[in-house]
C-alpha cells in the first residue's frame, strides 16, 4: 500500500524518460513505506518502474522458502523488466521510496532508449553473476562497494540504505560475514564506517584490487 499519490506534469521529467510516461500530461508518484511490496513474484507484468527517491530491492523466494536478492535500484533507475506475462521476481521498498509507473511508447525513440536501459541492466546482472561464481567473499563485497560507488558517482562515500542482511542475501553470504568483511577492510585502513548506512572509502585503489575489477 502506498502512503500517498501525487501528480506531476510531463514538463518536469528528464527528457530521456518522457517517451515512457503513462500519460503525457500527468503521472502519479506512489510513495511506499519501508519493506512494502511494489509488485509480487507471480503477479502480472507489463509496466516498468522508475525510482524517484529511495531504494528498491529485487529478488525472489525459492521453492524451499529461501530469499535471494538479485539487485537494487536507486533514484533515476528503472526496474521491472520481464520477458513473460508474470513477474518472476518481487520488488520491495528498502526505506520510504517514491516510484512512478512507466509504460513504453511505440515509437523508434522510445525503443532505442528502452534498449539502452535494458543493456545496462543486463550488464550489471552479468557482472554480479561473475562475482558470485568466481570470487572469494572479500572480493565479492569489495566489488559490491565499487559498484555502489560507480552508480552513486562518488568514490569517497557510499550510501547503503539497505540493511546488512540484504547485502548478505545479494552476495550469497550471511549477515555475520558482511560484518566481518567490513571489520577487516576497516582494520586494513581501506574504509571507514561513519554509521550503519554509509561507508567512507579511504583507499579506492586497494578496494579495486581486492574486487579484481582491474589487474593488480
Amino acid at each position: 500500500m502506498t502512503l500517498e499519490a501525487q501528480s506531476q506534469t510531463a514538463g518536469t521529467w528528464p527528457v530521456a524518460f518522457r517517451p515512457y510516461q503513462t500519460n503525457q500530461h500527468q503521472s502519479a508518484l506512489s510513495v511506499y513505506r519501508a519493506n512494502s511490496e511494489i509488485f509480487g513474484q507471480g503477479e502480472p507484468s507489463g509496466a516498468l518502474y522508475r525510482v524517484e527517491f529511495g531504494c528498491v530491492r529485487i529478488g525472489r523466494v525459492t521453492a524451499d522458502g529461501r530469499r535471494q536478492l538479485c539487485g537494487f535500484s536507486f533514484a533515476g533507475e528503472v526496474f521491472g523488466w520481464e520477458s513473460d506475462e508474470e513477474h518472476r521476481f518481487f520488488a520491495e521498498a528498502v526505506g520510504e521510496t517514491g516510484v512512478r509507473v512507466l509504460r513504453p511508447g511505440r515509437d523508434a525513440e522510445a525503443s532505442q532508449k528502452l534498449l539502452s536501459l535494458v543493456l545496462t541492466s543486463m550488464r550489471r546482472i552479468q557482472e554480479h553473476l561473475l562475482a558470485l561464481g568466481g570470487t572469494k567473499v572479500d572480493e565479492r563485497f569489495a566489488d559490491f562497494l565499487c559498484e555502489m560507488a560507480e552508480r552513486q558517482g562518488d568514490d569517497c562515500l557510499v550510501r547503503l540504505p539497505m540493511p546488512r542482511s540484504d547485502i548478505g542475501d545479494y552476495l550469497g553470504v550471511s549477515f555475520e560475514t558482511v560484518s566481518r568483511i567490513l571489520r577487516r577492510l576497516k582494520e586494513r585502513g581501506i574504509i571507514r564506517i561513519p554509521d550503519t548506512h554509509s561507508v567512507q572509502i579511504l583507499d579506492y585503489e586497494s578496494l579495486l584490487e581486492i574486487s579484481r575489477r582491474k589487474l593488480s
